[in-house]
């Protein structure tokens, strides 16, 4: 399967006020032929279980029925596609160790309605040779290594069933970090990627996001700059800027990227599995320029180290590609993206 040079639908059945028009308008075929068109060779779809799933466990035909649509333009545009679970019932990245939580892995209820949305999906796509199945988005407290390798576990079984050779993909935990892929247990078959995100160093990518605690909200970051220049900008951040907080030494920052991938890299290897990653990207409140030496630096990294990847993200969610502040260097992007 091929999963080499990606782009994300972010925003379309995921992260979204999950109405009607949305699902309509959002994204249409023309927009899968355009990325077709630009020579990317696969789509990872985020989902939110409401797309496909009540919380009393009933599935939702209509929903599934937009799912085999946008399939459907994917096999003729011959684009590969990524179905991933971006929040479940009971577990969103978005809460991250917040009062109305994630109670995931605490409640066995929840456990199950989460493996039994992954039979029905599987049941439904899994005789598809094109499409990979990404068992959860972001996992993000730093005690749930542990629970999450056992749902990892479970829902595989139950995947397999179904669907005993399609792609699965899992990540680690704290957003998916590079760091973290070494906690995740060997798989109990073949046919696994391990994936992460990268956003590091995440004060540049993210600056003046305002859903990011401690984010001063009119500051510019710039890039390339010093460990020290970015350890400093990160402290606010706390727990989301640790990856680069405790860090030590002094040395170009591009190393520091190149030994997140390495440490991804390295831990998928040593359990015989392979490495993705599904999400990059730099926020439209970065300068753009500043943001392509970044995209340029990471795919020198990617290619190095033969990681396939899905840039966050297609249209608007401050990320969208073909939204007008990436205008000056979207073609240099997209080259860098898909040579």
């Amino acid at each position: 399967m091929n999963l080499k040079k990606g782009i994300n639908f972010g925003g379309w059945f995921s992260q979204c006020d999950h109405s009607e028009l949305r699902y309509e308008t959002f994204i249409t075929e023309d927009d899968v032929k355009q990325v077709a068109k630009w020579g990317f060779d696969h789509i990872r779809l985020p989902f939110d279980y409401e797309l496909v799933q009540n919380k009393d466990g009933t599935f939702i035909e209509s929903g599934f029925h937009r799912l085999d649509t946008f399939i459907s333009w994917c096999e003729k545009a011959n684009l590969a596609v990524i179905l991933d679970l971006h929040k479940a019932c009971g577990y969103d990245f978005n809460d991250a160790e917040t009062a109305k939580g994630n109670t995931l892995f605490q409640r066995k209820d929840l456990q199950d309605l989460f493996v039994s949305l992954w039979e029905t999906v599987s049941a439904r796509y899994g005789k598809n040779p094109n499409i990979a199945f990404e068992l959860l988005n972001e996992v993000v407290e730093e005690n749930a290594a542990e629970p999450w390798n056992q749902l990892i576990k479970r829902t595989v079984l139950a995947i397999r069933k179904n669907a005993p050779t399609s792609t699965l993909i899992y990540g680690g935990i704290q957003w998916n970090s590079a760091n973290t892929v070494k906690f995740l247990e060997a798989p109990v078959d073949e046919n696994v990627l391990f994936t992460f995100h990268m956003y590091e160093p995440l004060i540049f990518t993210h600056q003046k996001a305002h859903w990011i605690p401690g984010m001063d909200m009119n500051k510019g970051i710039f890039y390339p700059a010093s460990m020290d220049y970015f350890r400093k900008e990160s402290l606010p951040l706390g727990y989301k800027g640790k990856d680069i907080t405790d860090t030590k030494g002094e040395y170009p920052c591009q190393k520091i990227m190149e030994d997140m991938v390495v440490a991804a890299f390295s831990a998928a290897k040593e359990k015989n599995v392979g490495i993705y990653c599904g999400e990059y990207g730099v926020i439209d409140q970065a300068p753009v320029e500043d943001s392509l030496a970044w995209i340029r630096d990471l795919h020198l990294i990617f290619r190095k180290y033969n990681v396939g990847s899905a840039l966050w993200t297609y249209k608007e969610m401050d990320f969208g590609l073909t939204e007008n502040h990436y205008e000056e260097i979207r073609d240099s992007m997209i080259k860098i993206i898909t040579e």
